[in-house]
């Protein structure tokens, strides 16, 4: 199993409820632990206001009281001040560091009267826990005074505090990840929609579409590009079917000739000259299917990208004078002449490229009228070259100019073709273009047919 494989395979909705609680609960915790603190703080600040308020209460009380010998007095004072807060425990040392004065439960520890004095100590001496203040104290013979505050009631009621609030973030995690199952859900419905969609598309109903303006914009490009796949695999289908049955219609022809030729000469007994002339007609039937297998070959790896080119310079002047020369004796017999102009070199297939400006060739001297010129040029520029093949003879409509370079297809169906004969020379032409990184286009206007073809260097 690969890393992530289990990841990967977990419900889209379980993954979004369980980032969703995960989120959740850190917020919470993270607020939860703000609220803790600062409750912590408050109550710290209420107990140093109070500490710091007996201080000064007890130094009021030490100044009005006028030395030792006025013990008796300044207990009295002291206990009369700290009637009502139980919770408060003071110590007065003189000083001797002698204790002057105690109240309370507290026990003091040394270190509140000498190492911290002035600064908040918090101990517990275990049976509670205390937060203690000192101060240094300026009457003659007073050294020092400390005060502790029990706190044990507000520690207590922070832990009763952080119990509850523990609670409450546990609640609040279970319920964020109920919410977030049912918004995730609902959230997902786009997907299921699209599901469904997607389930209903067959052979025979490959024009559904999703509907994309009533789904989410964060799913439209999804839509949109899953339209884009259906009318892509809708147009291939077509051609697939329109190609099986030309392809069908084309074979049906020599394969039926070479049948009934075959059944007629056996009829009956034939001399071997008749033999022999069966047997060439056969042959040129059986020529023409492999022609056309071996097109088809072509054409199906080029469609996949399988078409190996083995590149080199190609002179595009010289490939058209060698093609000249070959179509020289069927362009007399036509009556037809040959110009060429201009001159370019390109990287590429030079048997390929030949095979298509043959092609592109061998059309024009088909359709040109007898005393025509058929004109070819070559146009260097920048980035590769252009070459063009004019002819004169019938405008070819417009709304075949898209399909020309379709397998199989004929402007006049009843037209017989020289040459490749199935149809299938254009196709191949535009592959080879194509294969190489051209483009190729075809215009047929007032009478002129100019295909066009564009190789980069």
């Amino acid at each position: 199993m690969r890393p992530g494989f289990f990841l990967a395979r977990q419900s889209l909705t379980l993954r979004l409820t369980a980032l969703f609680a995960a989120a959740s609960t850190v917020v919470l915790l993270g607020l939860s632990w703000v609220v803790g603190q600062a409750v912590e703080r408050h109550f710290e600040s209420m107990d140093m206001g109070e500490l710091g308020g007996k201080i000064e209460l007890v130094r009021n009380i030490l100044s009005k009281t006028r030395g030792v010998e006025e013990k008796t007095l300044l207990q009295r004072r002291l206990d009369d001040a700290l009637v009502g807060h139980h919770h408060m425990s003071v110590q007065v040392l003189d000083a001797d560091g002698q204790m002057l004065y105690r109240a309370g439960e507290a026990n003091f520890p040394a270190r509140l009267m000498t190492d911290e004095v002035g600064r908040p100590l918090l101990w517990d001496d275990g049976h509670a826990i205390f937060r203690g203040l000192s101060a240094r104290l300026s009457e003659p013979g007073m050294e020092a005074v400390a005060v502790a505050i029990d706190i044990s009631h507000h520690q207590h009621f922070m832990h009763e505090f952080r119990s509850t609030l523990w609670r409450f973030v546990l609640a609040a995690a279970l319920l964020s990840g109920i919410l977030g199952w049912v918004a995730a859900r609902r959230g997902l419905l786009p997907l299921r929609v699209i599901r469904q969609g997607a389930a209903e598309v067959t052979a025979s109903r490959l024009n559904y579409r999703l509907p994309v303006a009533a789904i989410p914009l964060e799913l439209a490009d999804l839509a949109d590009t899953l339209n884009k796949m259906l009318a892509r695999l809708e147009a291939s289908f077509l051609r697939l079917s329109d190609f099986s049955s030309d392809l069908a219609h084309e074979l049906r022809t020599p394969l039926s000739n070479l049948m009934t030729q075959s059944q007629v000469v056996l009829s009956r007994a034939r001399s071997n000259e008749e033999y022999r002339e069966a047997l060439a007609s056969s042959t040129e039937e059986v020529e023409r299917l492999a022609r056309m297998v071996s097109d088809m070959l072509f054409l199906a790896r080029s469609d996949n990208g399988l078409a190996a080119l083995e590149r080199e310079p190609v002179d595009l002047a010289a490939e058209v004078r060698d093609l000249f020369d070959f179509y020289s004796a069927l362009a007399d017999e036509n009556g037809l002449s040959l110009m060429q102009e201009g001159n370019a070199r390109v990287s590429g297939d030079k048997l390929m490229l030949r095979r298509a400006m043959s092609n592109l060739l061998a059309n024009a001297i088909r359709h040109t009228p007898r005393g025509g010129v058929i004109k070819v040029a070559i146009e260097p520029d920048e980035s590769g070259a252009r070459l063009r093949i004019e002819n004169p003879g019938e405008t070819i409509p417009p709304e075949h100019l898209p399909r020309l370079f379709d397998r199989f297809y004929r402007v006049d169906s009843s037209r017989q073709h020289l040459g490749d004969g199935a149809g299938l020379g254009l196709a191949i032409t535009q592959a080879i273009i194509q294969a190489h990184g051209g483009k190729i286009s075809v215009r047929s206007l007032d009478g002129v047919t100019c295909f066009e073809f564009y190789l980069p260097e």
